[in-house]
């Protein structure tokens, strides 16, 4: 079942199959923003990435000594979620842990999804619950995709990258079992900028760990049209397009994929949270469409 929020700016349209994004639309500029999902390329528009974040070595890890196995970005992307509460410009989505995710994933937890819409401004604030006394592990992440060109007459190239401060990093190569290499190679030197072209994908997603910005941009100096992302407090950011796709995904993460060589021990995972018994934790990521 899909459900839609709007303003006099946006409307926008959720799934409550992985309470994924469906639909973002700039009423004034008459544009889409979100992309179609193709299934020829990629069939999804944004899942959510819980309780892990990208993969996990051998797709299994340890936890008291007992192995799991959870496939990439976890399972929330799979399952349908209960709406809470909706107004106009606000919904509230929920899963909650039962029989079949208590066997992949040992934690009691309700995840909420709140989207909200003000002005030409969509958040979205992930709410990470732990129902149990003892400490909860646990990664979240977002896997927006955005068209690309977003305006007709325009190409994939006319557009680049702007990031809110200078940067000068690397990014972590992935292999062939979707897992991180150390150490990085260079990628942003001295720069605020990236252009954009389908190749920079060919050797899957470009995955930084320490970026100065808190916001970057999509812009095009052939079109007043784009979006800027805000992702205070996500530590890790994956950049990434299917070959070929007219799309690109913006992705902040409070997770990262397995290093090579990782012992599986989950409360000892890179870029995992720990969340005491019986309290929450919660991040944040916003888009402003212009």
């Amino acid at each position: 079942m899909l459900h839609q929020i709007e303003n006099e700016v946006l409307r926008v349209s959720i799934q409550e199959q992985g309470a994924e994004l469906a639909s973002i639309q700039h009423l004034g500029a008459g544009l889409e923003y979100l992309w179609s999902g193709d299934p020829t390329f990629w069939g999804k528009k944004s899942p959510v990435l819980f309780p892990i974040v990208g993969t996990l070595k051998e797709n299994s890890y340890y936890f008291e000594g007992k192995k799991y196995q959870l496939p990439r970005h976890g399972f929330a992307r799979e399952r349908k979620f209960e709406v809470l509460e909706k107004t106009v410009d606000k919904i509230t989505f929920s899963l909650r842990h039962d029989t079949e995710t208590l066997k992949v994933y040992p934690f009691s937890f309700e995840l909420r999804l709140i989207y909200r819409l003000k002005d030409a401004i969509l958040s979205l604030e992930y709410q990470v619950l732990n129902l149990a006394d003892s400490t909860m592990y646990a990664s979240i992440g977002a896997h927006p995709a955005f068209k690309l060109p977003l305006v007709d007459g325009l190409a994939y190239e006319d557009y680049y990258l702007e990031f809110a401060k200078t940067e000068n990093v690397g990014i972590y190569p992935i292999n062939t079992e979707g897992l991180i290499l150390s150490p990085s190679v260079p990628m942003l030197d001295n720069t605020q900028k990236l252009s954009l072209h389908k190749t920079l994908f060919y050797q899957d997603a470009l995955v930084f760990k320490a970026l100065a910005s808190s916001s970057m941009s999509i812009r095009s100096a052939k079109s007043p049209h784009g979006l800027t992302m805000y992702f205070e407090g996500f530590p890790f950011f994956g950049i990434w397009a299917a070959k070929n796709a007219d799309f690109i995904c913006l992705e902040p993460w409070c997770g990262i994929a397995d290093e090579a060589d990782t012992q599986q021990d989950f409360a000892k995972k890179e870029g995992i949270f720990a969340i005491p018994g019986s309290k929450m934790t919660s991040r944040t990521w916003s888009l402003e469409l212009f």
